[in-house]
């Protein structure tokens, strides 16, 4: 075909798209109802970069005949003033939608339909810049359109196909009370809304209800089998444009993974790594190898005891601590062990070293926002879907119940300036925590980590308390009951965002100028590790210059 003579200059333009929307360093997990602690359907989703962290409810509702859906690129940066929204068009309204929630990647609806989000990008050859939609924009649609994992799927596969795919690969993640499954999708390729193809390639597998899937910028899917309409569904001639092109054979096993995403971006461990980490710490027993990027771990595992949420958010907190890859140690975490590592331009890294980076952690510093999400088949889906959501790094947040039947959150957690320091803004709070943790991360971070686990121990304390009412309100009153969880949720995100700024300044009053302010107003200065001090060789200098003096 003449896609196979195009070069990757052909696509610059679809390539400056892809990165806009990309969210390239997100950490999804899908847990089964028979693998979680409680029988819950769980989604999790770290969303690492710039993107918008706001939360807003957008209502549903009845829609006449002939309404249209704006469509705007690209919806996950809105908090950025050089990366304005861009209307490429509309699309018909549906008669009935539902209330969901919209934020970077839009994540739950008032069905307790959720979905968490991760980037691949692909090949080259799958751009296609005359598409419509970005997958935000499914999300939306998904979450604005669809009940349950399953009519979501079919809702933005059918949509991608006919308005076509503009961004780059994208897994999502989708749980509903009863199943969760894994959706991929990537271009069309040379596309047009005359060209009678499909706008997009996409397959969706279901996860099995006793088992956990994690994903880390790469495609996941690895090989589907086209036959099983049960747990598989996948787009319009799938097999066409890959066979064409020769990446895949007629008898061969359809392996979406490698066909469509052969050579995933980041240095060879980037993704592979999250993967290797978030398996051993949920299925130790299992003891998975160390893999490249070219390698694929098992689509999902069984974990070796039912997960809870808190569980999720522990592995949300890792920095590969008790492993050769601890970013807590060497001299790179410096003296007091902090596993930060800045992102690092090609062009100063050292010669011979230039394809190579720091290593990845799941917990990340420059995380948007994260959450774990529950569905649960068992109560009415305005107290059943519940999702704990955290701003800023997964390991020095607070994560808040936010049920999905609420009608409203803080202005504090709705409305914030990223590019300037906001002190009305809940995610200013947590990212003044994160980076004052830095200075002193032996000593800051167990604070932190204790003042976190004091509003969420008591969360999760009074979970069954607080669903038990609502439930009885949801009886006698539907409305009562969505009145009840969105003053709780509020009341908790409130709570949270003051006493979270009390304690950034706090922090700040205690750790200065490399003391540790006491009590009674007398000050500490523990100084530097030993062993850091002389792997720095502290006195060197002093001592060289004595020998030189002494030696005259």
């Amino acid at each position: 075909m003449e896609m196979k003579r195009f070069s990757a200059a052909a696509f610059v333009s679809a390539a400056l798209l892809f990165s806009a929307a990309a969210a390239m360093a997100c950490t999804p997990m899908g847990v089964g109802a028979k693998a979680s602690a409680d029988g819950s359907v769980m989604v999790s989703h770290t969303c690492d970069g710039w993107y918008d962290n706001r939360i807003k409810i957008i209502p549903g509702g009845d829609h006449k005949k002939g309404e249209m859906v704006d469509i705007y690129n690209v919806m996950c940066v809105d908090t950025r003033p050089n990366k304005p929204l861009r209307k490429v068009g509309q699309i018909p309204q549906v008669a009935h939608t539902y209330t969901y929630f919209q934020i970077g990647y839009p994540f739950m609806n008032d069905q307790q339909l959720m979905m968490g989000e991760f980037t691949w990008s692909g090949r080259d050859e799958l751009a296609s810049t005359e598409g419509l939609m970005y997958i935000e924009n499914l999300e939306a649609l998904g979450l604005a359109r669809a009940k349950t994992a399953r009519e979501a799927i079919k809702v933005m596969g059918a949509l991608a196909e006919k308005y076509g795919y503009a961004d780059g690969g994208e897994t999502l993640i989708i749980g509903d009370p009863k199943e969760c499954w894994v959706f991929e999708i990537c271009g069309g390729g040379l596309w047009n809304k005359d060209s009678g193809n499909p706008g997009a390639h996409w397959a969706a597998k279901r996860l099995p209800d006793d088992e956990v899937f994690v994903g880390a910028n790469r495609s996941r899917l690895g090989v589907i089998d086209l036959n099983d309409t049960e747990n598989t569904m996948h787009s319009t001639d799938i097999t066409k444009l890959p066979e064409a092109m020769g990446w895949w054979k007629q008898g061969e096993p359809f392996d979406f993974s490698t066909i469509f995403n052969p050579e995933p971006y980041g240095y060879p461990y980037y993704a592979a790594r999250r993967e290797w980490r978030a398996l051993n710490l949920v299925a130790p027993s299992q003891k998975f190898p160390v893999l490249a990027k070219w390698e694929m771990y098992p689509f999902s595992v069984k974990p070796d005891k039912k997960l809870s949420v808190k569980d999720i958010m522990d592995v949300y907190s890792d920095h590969l601590e008790g492993t050769d890859y601890d970013l807590t140690k060497g001299l790179a975490a410096g003296p007091f062990g902090c596993p930060s590592r800045w992102q690092t331009p090609k062009d100063v890294r050292p010669e011979g070293r230039k394809g190579d980076d720091w290593e990845r952690p799941i917990a990340l510093f420059r995380c948007s926002y994260s959450f774990v999400s529950q569905s649960r088949a068992d109560m009415p889906d305005a107290v059943g879907g519940v999702l704990w959501f955290g701003e800023d790094s997964p390991d020095t947040t607070v994560y808040v119940p936010i049920y999905c039947g609420v009608t409203s959150v803080p202005k504090a957690w709705s409305e914030t300036k990223r590019h300037v320091f906001d002190r009305d803004s809940a995610w200013w709070a947590f990212n003044l925590v994160n980076n004052w943790a830095t200075i002193r991360w032996d000593a800051i971070y167990p604070e932190i980590r204790a003042k976190k686990a004091s509003y969420e121990d008591k969360f999760f304390a009074d979970q069954k308390t607080i669903e038990a009412h609502a439930v009885e309100l949801y009886k006698k009153d539907p409305q009562k009951a969505v009145e009840y969880l969105t003053a709780y949720t509020n009341k908790a995100m409130n709570e949270v965002n003051d006493g979270w700024w009390n304690f950034a300044f706090e922090l700040i009053g205690k750790y200065c100028d490399g003391g540790v302010m006491q009590p009674d107003g007398s000050q500490k200065t523990p100084g530097y590790p030993t062993e850091w001090l002389k792997a720095v060789d502290f006195g060197g200098m002093t001592e060289r210059d004595l020998k030189a003096t002494n030696s005259k």
